[in-house]
């Protein structure tokens, strides 16, 4: 498996520490219920030339469908739950530490996913391959995302 240090980690680092972006991500994850780490995948792969089929990008998806849903997702619900509660240091405290764990569980999802998407897509122009992979992810999950939050990361993703 990939460690801390893969491409992939970093290419999300970098994207992530962009201007709109973490806000983007948020959109997509909490109006559409896209799993960020999949965009993140997704826009990587379209980022270095490769463009998925709809197939590919259900492969993706169910790759760490089991991760989000049984440790990403509820890790997530409890650091939001702690959040009104804040007003405790030792509450506080707490939440920063399920924060860490949270993060922990999605680099360890980002190790699979680079595994996963290892081989995947053909050859495409770096922003139809990114804009197109992005496309495909809304429709496996049946949404459309918000056109400003996918631009926000399609344009993010290129840089």
């Amino acid at each position: 498996m990939a460690g801390a240090g893969s491409p992939f980690w970093d290419f999300s680092l970098r994207v992530y520490g962009l201007p709109g972006v973490p806000a983007a991500c948020l959109v997509l994850q909490d109006e559409s219920g896209a799993d960020v780490n999949v965009a993140l995948a997704l826009l990587y792969l379209g980022a270095n030339g490769r463009a998925l089929g709809a197939g590919d990008v259900a492969r993706v998806d169910g790759a760490v469908a089991d991760w989000r849903r049984e440790i990403v997702v509820p890790l997530r619900q409890v650091r939001r739950a702690l959040k009104p509660r804040e007003e405790d240091p030792a509450i506080a405290a707490f939440r920063r530490q399920v924060k860490q764990v949270e993060l922990e569980s999605e680099r360890l999802q980002q190790e699979a996913l680079y595994v996963a998407i290892a081989g995947l897509g053909h050859s495409a122009d770096r922003e139809t391959a990114a804009r197109g992979n992005l496309a495909l992810y809304a429709d496996l999950l049946g949404s459309t995302f918000a056109p400003a939050a996918a631009e926000t990361l399609a344009v993010a993703s290129l840089k």
